[in-house]
């Protein structure tokens, strides 16, 4: 199902309804989003916990980033806007990438973008549906994780969404004139026993 979501001035923003949750879905990335995640990346309550503070995102480079990552993404890459069910709204993305269909394995990354948006369920959902793509349409083993060990919100809702931490790197990440760990955390395909996607045929 084909989405346009007016925003900016009356630009239309194209989502597809790829995967269909209970109140989100997940769509192929656009780069006509650039703008809104430019802002998002710019905000230090998101990149501080991402460990992606030091860096500059200009409108022009957020828009060059998603034109070539969707230009040159293939099977080994995958990335989806999160879109609320209720108005179409962009809440942020998800992505698989360093996808490995010989190791089966492959890593997951998430944004929630606005901080009304967060701890309402959204981003475990979002996982959900994609562990949901990559294990029963993929055919993946092993999906991991990186984040922050200030990040206790975000791991909670991995915990949620069933990973489990493997490891840590001591004080690995610099943030705000701190040291924080690096943990890691993965689940395997046998660890999801749930089916999450709404708009499947084939039950």
């Amino acid at each position: 199902e084909f989405v346009y979501k007016f925003d900016f001035g009356g630009v239309a923003m194209s989502y597809y309804k790829k995967i269909l949750g209970e109140n989100v879905y997940l769509s192929p990335a656009t780069s006509e989003d650039a703008e809104i995640y430019a802002r998002w990346m710019n905000d230090f309550n998101i990149t501080d916990y991402t460990g992606t503070s030091s860096n500059i995102y200009s409108l022009e480079k957020e828009r060059d980033w998603l034109e070539d990552r969707l230009k040159y993404s293939s099977n080994k890459d995958m990335l989806f806007d999160i879109v609320a069910i209720d108005g179409d709204r962009l809440l942020g993305n998800i992505s698989l990438i360093k996808i490995n269909y010989i190791d089966r394995s492959a890593e997951l990354g998430i944004l929630i973008g606005e901080n009304d948006d967060r701890s309402k369920g959204y981003g475990t959902e979002a996982i959900k549906l994609l562990l949901d793509f990559a294990f029963n349409y993929l055919n993946l083993n092993n999906i991991g994780l990186t984040l922050i060990e200030c990040n206790s919100r975000a791991k909670r809702c991995y915990e949620k969404a069933g990973f489990k931490e493997y490891g840590r790197r001591r004080k690995a990440v610099f943030v705000n004139g701190k040291y924080y760990d690096k943990i890691y955390m993965d689940i395997l395909a046998e660890e999801f026993k749930e089916g999450h996607i709404k708009n499947k045929n084939i039950k």
